[in-house]
Order: C-alpha cells, then sequence, then structure tokens
C-alpha cells in the first residue's frame, strides 16, 4: 500500500471535518480555528494563565488530534516522545492528569470541545 496523496485523500479540517482547501499545519479551518481562539480566555476559568498560553500554542502546532466525536483527543507532549490521551472533561493519562491535577493538555480539549 502506497502513502495517501492529496488527489485521493484531500485533507479535512480535524474539528468539523470539512474539506480544506488549503491545508494549515495545525489541521484546521480557518473558520474553526477562529472559533477555538474566541473561546479561550472565557472557556477555562479554572486552568492557571500559562496553562491557557500553552493549550493554544498546541493547538497551533497541531498537537491535538481528535479520537472520538471532538471528546476524547490524543494529544503530544512537550517534547514529542509521549503521546497522552485526553478529554474535553478534563480527564489525562499524562503524569499531571493521573495525580489529578490541571493540565494544558486537558484545557486544549477543552477548547476544542467548546468551539
Amino acid at each position: 500500500m502506497g502513502t495517501p496523496d492529496s488527489a485521493t485523500h484531500p485533507a479535512r479540517c480535524l474539528r468539523c471535518r470539512r474539506i480544506l482547501r488549503r491545508p494549515s499545519v495545525d489541521g484546521y479551518g480557518p473558520k474553526c480555528r477562529l472559533k477555538i481562539r474566541r473561546a479561550a480566555p472565557e472557556r477555562l476559568p479554572d486552568f492557571k494563565p500559562h496553562q491557557v498560553a500553552k493549550a493554544v500554542e498546541l493547538l497551533e502546532l497541531g498537537g491535538l488530534v481528535p479520537l472520538r466525536q471532538n471528546r476524547i483527543f490524543l494529544v503530544v507532549s512537550d517534547d514529542g516522545t509521549e503521546v497522552y490521551r485526553s478529554a474535553a472533561t478534563g480527564q489525562c493519562n499524562c503524569p499531571a492528569g493521573l495525580r489529578s491535577a490541571a493540565c494544558y493538555h486537558a484545557a486544549a480539549a477543552r477548547l476544542v470541545a467548546a468551539a
């Protein structure tokens, strides 16, 4: 089997699944990206400002991939060596999440689910 090319498998938005005319690094279309950015400050009152900033950066770098209907996500770690599962409800299997602490992975998942 070969690798899929853009002629047979067009790039789709990770949030709404629409076909992207101009694929972006983060994997989101322009409207979905705008909705996510607008949702950032008011949707995360229980997260610290540096966690919100890291969550937005994670989204801009394309480090969050929906796994199940924009409720469960695969999230890449800071250094890119680990992949965690995070839910929009706040659960995450990263070291901080396993201690029941708030992590920026869960913040990023909540941003995409809320947008």
